[in-house]
């Protein structure tokens, strides 16, 4: 099997031949795709996980990933992220500060050749199941805001109306104006952009709007770094619900422009049916 190698500079979108078959018959065409590509997060020099990214907004993923899953408490804790692009992907590059890098590599000694759960080589799903602090109670939604983030979101994704394959994030005001949008072919990875591009910015008060199913790692990420609402497009898992219940994060689930399920702290949410 030959390796896979990326032509340079590595671009979101890459054309493709295909032929269309209808009841109509068959027609060749140019589609485009959205590029996947294996990113490799190394800390001071340590690789630590390679994940199958869009390459775009690539900062944004390396700080939110290292935020969402503690690996720093803050951002001023990474001095630097560099960007190598390599004929089988890219590395992002980050300098860690020196007590961030030592917590790091224990943990890394602690998990060696555990395999006890088969998740990320922990030894007890006790040590799967990652424990998070309360959520702020400061937020509280306009009438219709989530309905009109959805509306907003639908327009907003660009890769995904280019390619029609990938998962978007999006913050949104509390009156539902959706302020940015991340996207890529993974939801893990759209989210930590999102949280990535939250912690350089000023955007103010708001909630997290995802393209996907909220299972339990995407509720673990909203609470880790302190979001109070994250509401999906598609269906919440039952651990999903626990956690955000447990936390004091309002989850929203099967978001529609009229109609929602609020599974977990309902108050942030006005009770009257959106108005169009």
């Amino acid at each position: 099997m030959s390796d896979v190698q990326f032509d340079t500079p590595i671009l979101p979108t890459r054309p493709c031949r295909v032929r269309r078959v209808s009841a109509d018959g068959a027609r060749d065409h140019e589609d485009l795709l959205a590029t996947e590509v294996p990113v490799a997060l190394v800390f001071n020099g340590l690789s630590h996980v390679v994940m199958m990214c869009s390459p775009l907004d690539l900062d944004d993923f390396a700080l939110g990933f290292s935020l969402s899953e503690g690996i720093v408490g803050r951002r001023e804790e990474i001095f630097s992220i560099e960007t190598v692009e390599r004929a089988a992907g890219i590395e992002l590059h980050l300098e860690l500060a020196s007590a961030r890098f030592s917590a790091l590599k224990e943990r890394r000694r602690q998990l060696t050749g555990r395999t006890g759960c088969g998740l990320c080589g922990v030894e007890s799903l006790q040590q799967a199941i990652r424990p998070v602090g309360h959520v702020g109670q400061t937020l509280q939604l306009a009438p219709g805001a989530l309905g009109r983030a959805l509306a907003e979101l639908e327009t907003g994704q660009t890769l995904a109306m280019e390619t029609g394959c990938t998962h978007a994030a999006a913050w949104c005001a509390p009156d539902g104006s959706v302020v940015a949008v991340r996207e890529d072919v993974g939801r893990h990875v759209a989210f930590d952009k999102l949280i990535g591009a939250r912690a350089q910015a000023d955007w103010g008060a708001g909630f997290a709007l995802l393209s996907s199913r909220a299972s339990y790692e995407l509720v673990h990420k909203a609470a880790a770094v302190g979001i109070e609402l994250l509401a999906a497009m598609s269906a919440p898992t039952a651990l999903a619900v626990e956690l955000a219940q447990a936390s004091g994060l309002t989850l929203a689930a099967f978001v529609r422009k009229q109609r929602y399920g609020l599974y977990s702290h309902p108050a942030r949410v006005p009770d009257s049916a959106p108005q169009h």
